[in-house]
């Protein structure tokens, strides 16, 4: 929901997590340029081709070919993903209050059509077609239960990932360390055979710490904003279809509000009696 007029129900696209990825990348870079090291020499293709491949077939195994299609998507939400308005919501709720108290819950038909939030263009709906409030509450709870439920799944692929790599560079050390016992013979191939060995434990575990766990928990986060979100819409849905004050209307979804959108939150003009009313 925009926050001049509700209409959207989401905001600027959140970099936290591009910006948290890349900070961390740099540092590790970052250590080993100052250690003296060589980036370059973590260029293994060999321990690169198992981890991602071997981290990727088996969260396919777990997760599923449809699921895995998704990915993309779900980089794109945890990266560049936008967040709910809940500010933007508050003020379009208290507004459509203001008309149904002046005009009926009918008068809201126009607002339904003009919502572009299909969550609250539905349960407006539902008010204006005179459903009860307890089925309008149990619809709209269904509705944010089954997308909790999809967010979940969603997320679970790359926690799987997060627990896979590891394991997976492990693998990849171990034969890295068969090889290198291949080549006793070799005192002179020993040092890059080891160290290419220990590069899959590393590549593993930096890809889960690195990687895969922040954008799991990232789109966990999103997950919880837009349920709660979604949870304050339905009070404040509830609120006018049971003709509360728009002053009473605001009072319950402050609750929702962090401190500075209460405090960026203009009063609605009401009478001290009214709230009662």
């Amino acid at each position: 929901m925009a926050s001049n007029d509700g209409g959207s129900a989401r905001r600027g696209p959140d970099r936290g997590t591009m910006a948290g990825i890349g900070v961390a990348l740099a540092a590790l870079l970052g250590s080993v340029i100052l250690e003296g090291g060589n980036p370059g020499a973590f260029l293994v293709i060999p321990a690169w081709l198992l981890i991602l491949g071997g981290t990727f077939g088996v969260t396919m195994a777990s997760s599923g070919i449809d699921a895995m299609r998704t990915i993309p998507a779900l980089y794109r939400r945890a990266l560049l993903g936008t967040v709910p308005d809940r500010l933007g919501a508050v003020r379009a709720l208290i507004r459509m209050a203001e008309r149904a108290r002046r005009e009926g819950l009918l008068a809201l038909e126009e607002e339904a059509q003009a919502i572009d939030d299909p969550f609250l263009a539905m349960g407006v709906g539902l008010v204006v077609d005179g459903i009860d409030p307890e089925l309008v509450r149990d619809i709209l709870d269904l509705e944010v239960e089954a997308m909790a439920g999809r967010h979940f799944q969603r997320a679970s692929i790359f926690s799987h990932a997060a627990g896979f790599a590891p394991t997976i560079g492990v693998l990849g050390t171990v034969m890295g360390l068969v090889h290198v016992l291949e080549n006793l013979a070799d005192p002179t191939s020993l040092g890059p055979l080891i160290a290419g060995a220990f590069i899959a434990t590393l590549i593993g575990v930096g890809s889960a710490n690195v990687v895969y766990l922040p954008i799991a928990n990232k789109l966990k986060e999103l997950s919880t904003e837009e349920a709660d979100t979604r949870t304050m819409m339905i009070e404040g849905i509830l609120s006018i279809q049971a003709g509360d004050n728009p002053r009473v209307v605001e009072l319950k979804l402050r609750s929702f509000l962090t401190a500075v959108d209460r405090a960026a939150l203009a009063p609605v003009e009401a009478a001290p009696d009214a709230i009662a009313a």
